[in-house]
C-alpha cells in the first residue's frame, strides 16, 4: 500500500520570509523526492516551489508596534482563521518563517486550539539582543524546534530549555559574492565606467513611506556632488509599483530591478550602498559591497525599542565584529546630511571602500556554516522531526 503524501504548511509573513521558504519547500522536495504537499502562507518565491498561498503577503508586511496598531483586528482575525484552517489541515508539520510579530500569535493560537504536530519555527528570534526571558519561555512552550541562521545562537536557546538547530543563513544560497555578472550594466543602462549606488528602503510598505523620502533627498545631494552617478535600486514584488512611482522625479538616472536573481548583479555592480535595517545587510557583506544603514521607526516604537535593547548595533556585521565597521544611522541619526557624510568616502575613496570591504569578510568568516546549504540542513531539520514518534 502506498503511504499517503505528507502536507507541510508553512507561513511566511513577508519578503525575506518567502525567499526562504522558496528554497526550503525545493529541498524538502528533493529529500522525499518530490512526495510532498505544501499549503499555507507565502509569496511568489513560494508559489514558484508549488504553493497556493491562502492570503497574499502584501496583507502581512507590517513592522513596529504603533505601525501595525491600525490592522490589529484584522491581522488577529487572519491568525485564528490560519491556525483553524491548519488544525483542520491536520499537516504532517507546521513551519513558521521569521515575521514573529505574526507566527508567535499563530503558534500560540495553534497550541491553543488543539494542534498537537510539530512546530518549527525557521529563522531564530533575536532574543539575546532584548530583555524578553518571557518570550523565551513562551518559545518552548509552543515550538518543538528552532532554526537558527548564526552559530551562536543554539546555545542562548538551550539555555531557556528551547531546542534550537543551527542550520545557516539562507543568504550563502542567493548567489551574493558571486563574480560580477558582465552584463548587469549594459541590461540596465549604466556605462561601464559610472559610479553606482545600490539604494534599498526595505521591503514593507511602512519602511517605504517612512524611509524613502529621507534617502531621495541624500540621493539627490549625491548626485549634485559626484558626476554621473547612477542608481540602482532592487525592490520586491510587494512594494515595486510604489517604490518605481516614489523615484520617477528622481534628479539622477534610477534602475529599478524586480528579478530576485538580478539583486546579487546589483550589488556587484555598485560601489556602495544605502539600506535600511536587515537582511540585506548581510547580503551585501557576502557581495563585499560597502555599506551605510538608515533607519527610522514611528517615535513610540523606537521607545520601546530603546528600553528593551540590549545589544549596541543593530546590524548583524557590527554585532560580530563589536565595532561599527559600517555607520549605522538611527531614528535622530538617520537625516540626508548625515547619510550624504557617511556615504561620500564610500563613493569616492577606494581607501575607505578596501577598509570596509576588508571588515566585511571578516565578519563573513565568522558565520561558520559548513559545506550544504542552509536550506538542506533546515529541511532535515524539519524532516527529522516528522519521522520522530509523537507522545
Amino acid at each position: 500500500m502506498t503511504e499517503p503524501v505528507p502536507t507541510i504548511f508553512l507561513v511566511a509573513a513577508e519578503p525575506s520570509g518567502d525567499a526562504i521558504g522558496g528554497r526550503l519547500m525545493a529541498a524538502l522536495s528533493r529529500r522525499l523526492d518530490g512526495r510532498v504537499a505544501f499549503d499555507g502562507i507565502g509569496g511568489e518565491r513560494m508559489a514558484a516551489a508549488g504553493l497556493a498561498s491562502r492570503v497574499p503577503l502584501s496583507a502581512l508586511s507590517l513592522f513596529g508596534v504603533f505601525e501595525v496598531l491600525p490592522q490589529a483586528l484584522r491581522i488577529l482575525r487572519l491568525v485564528r482563521d490560519t491556525a483553524a484552517a491548519i488544525v483542520a489541515a491536520r499537516p504532517a508539520a507546521v513551519v513558521t518563517i521569521d515575521s514573529s510579530g505574526f507566527n508567535f500569535r499563530l503558534a500560540r493560537q495553534l497550541r491553543q486550539q488543539g494542534y498537537k504536530g510539530p512546530l518549527i519555527h525557521y529563522v531564530a528570534p533575536q532574543l539575546w539582543a532584548w530583555w524578553r526571558p518571557a518570550k523565551a519561555r513562551s518559545l518552548r512552550r509552543w515550538y518543538d524546534r528552532v532554526l537558527a541562521l548564526f552559530p551562536f545562537e543554539p546555545e542562548f536557546f538551550r539555555g531557556h530549555g528551547i531546542e534550537c538547530r543551527f542550520v545557516g543563513h539562507p543568504a550563502i544560497e542567493e548567489g551574493f559574492g558571486r563574480a560580477p555578472d558582465p552584463t548587469f550594466r549594459a541590461r540596465y543602462g549604466i556605462a561601464a565606467d559610472a559610479p553606482v549606488l545600490a539604494v534599498l528602503p526595505g521591503s514593507r510598505g511602512s519602511e517605504i513611506k517612512r524611509l524613502l523620502p529621507i534617502f531621495a533627498v541624500a540621493v539627490a545631494e549625491l548626485g549634485r556632488r559626484i558626476p554621473g552617478l547612477h542608481v540602482v535600486l532592487p525592490t520586491v514584488p510587494t512594494v515595486a509599483d510604489r517604490v518605481e512611482q516614489a523615484v520617477a522625479g528622481w534628479p539622477l538616472p534610477v534602475a529599478i530591478v524586480r528579478a530576485p536573481g538580478d539583486k546579487p548583479a546589483a550589488f556587484a555592480a555598485s560601489d556602495a550602498a544605502l539600506a535600511a535595517s536587515g537582511t540585506v545587510t548581510l547580503e551585501l557583506a557576502l557581495s563585499g559591497t560597502p555599506f551605510v544603514v538608515g533607519y527610522s521607526v514611528n517615535a513610540a516604537t523606537a521607545w520601546l525599542v530603546r528600553r528593551k535593547v540590549r545589544v549596541r548595533y543593530a546590524t548583524m556585521v557590527n554585532l560580530l565584529m563589536d565595532r561599527a565597521i559600517a555607520p549605522e544611522l538611527l531614528q535622530d541619526d538617520c537625516t540626508p546630511t548625515a547619510l550624504v557624510s557617511a556615504l561620500l568616502p564610500l563613493l569616492t575613496d577606494p581607501t575607505a571602500r578596501a577598509a570596509q570591504r576588508r571588515d566585511l569578510a571578516t565578519a563573513i568568516g565568522l558565520l561558520g556554516g559548513g559545506e550544504e546549504a542552509p536550506s538542506e540542513r533546515a529541511a532535515a531539520a524539519i524532516l527529522e522531526l516528522v519521522s520522530a514518534p509523537r507522545s
